[in-house]
């Protein structure tokens, strides 16, 4: 305890935050290697194309609402959508989920309705945002942009056939790929989680609050503050709620869309599966988006 004693602090607020961090994250990047470890066994490059609309834009469409099912945060999604493409998923299909799973997911919805006081307005003006984005992304990579994104693997992939695996065969295969998957994205987790926690200590806040003072830099303000916080989106919304009366309702909207998109864990994770040209264009579209339809909530909500 002694040695403890001795630090500064800012240094054991740093790693307090840290660990609340991890805590936070930890069971949701669980969750995303488990699911991730079953994809890769029960689900087969045939089968996905098998249920695959045949038309891009249904394509895009999928991929935008499928997270309605999936109760994954952005803490774990990146693993699953790296896996899918794997699996042939087109990334104009998996970056939309990428961006939609973690704010329309229904853990997601209940608890921005509740952080709002049991309020639909701020949960549509949330799922609208996040659908903007996914589709604006699927566009880009289905029409726009070349859609080889990931990072080419240092061998080909090999697909295993485990049809003729019993049952608790495939189980044990599935979870031995989904502890392979949680420490190979943990690492990342860990490393972003010592940045973000650092930046909410040593980034001086009254620099933000003084610099918001117009819609348009309260907006980059709260995408600033959101990148900085990192929060799970399952908890962003109460945050969010508590700085409504600061900032106002477009630019809480932006702090609530921007996060589960872009925040330092997850940039620190995509940075390992996907090239670094896709990462910066995913940066700008979504930061753009947002900022045009928080404008516009501004002007006409």
């Amino acid at each position: 305890m002694s040695f403890f004693n001795q630090l500064p602090d800012s240094v054991l607020q740093w790693m307090a935050i840290f660990m609340s961090i991890i805590i936070e994250a930890l069971p949701f990047v669980l969750l995303g290697a488990i699911l991730t470890g079953f994809i890769e066994v029960y689900v087969t490059p045939d089968k996905v194309l098998k249920h695959l609309p045949k038309n891009r834009l249904l394509r895009i469409l999928f991929g935008t609402f499928i997270g309605v099912i999936f109760p994954s945060c952005e803490c774990g999604i990146v693993p699953i959508v790296n896996r899918l493409m794997e699996k042939r998923v087109p990334s104009y299909t998996a970056i939309p989920f990428l961006a939609t799973a973690p704010v329309i997911n229904p853990i997601v919805i209940l608890a921005t309705y509740s952080a709002f006081g049991n309020s639909w307005q701020f949960v549509i003006w949330r799922l609208a945002g996040a659908i903007l984005v996914a589709v604006a992304l699927g566009v880009l990579l289905a029409y726009l942009t070349d859609d080889d994104i990931r990072i080419p693997p240092k061998k080909a992939p090999h697909f295993h056939d485990y049809s003729d695996h019993s049952q608790p065969k495939k189980i044990f295969y599935a979870l031995s790929h989904a502890i392979d998957e949680f420490f190979d994205t943990g690492r990342y987790l860990i490393f972003g989680s010592l940045i973000a926690s650092a930046m909410q200590i040593y980034l001086p806040t009254r620099i933000l609050t003084t610099i918001g003072g117009n819609p348009l830099t309260a907006i980059f303000v709260m995408m600033i503050l959101a990148f900085v916080l990192s929060l799970c989106s399952e908890a962003d919304a109460f945050i969010g709620a508590s700085l409504l009366s600061s900032f106002g309702a477009a630019p809480v909207m932006a702090f609530l869309l921007i996060g589960p998109m872009i925040d330092i864990k997850n940039l620190m994770m995509m940075w390992n599966s996907f090239k670094k040209n896709f990462i910066l264009q995913f940066i700008a579209v979504s930061a753009i988006i947002v900022t045009l339809y928080c404008l516009a909530l501004g002007v006409f909500a």
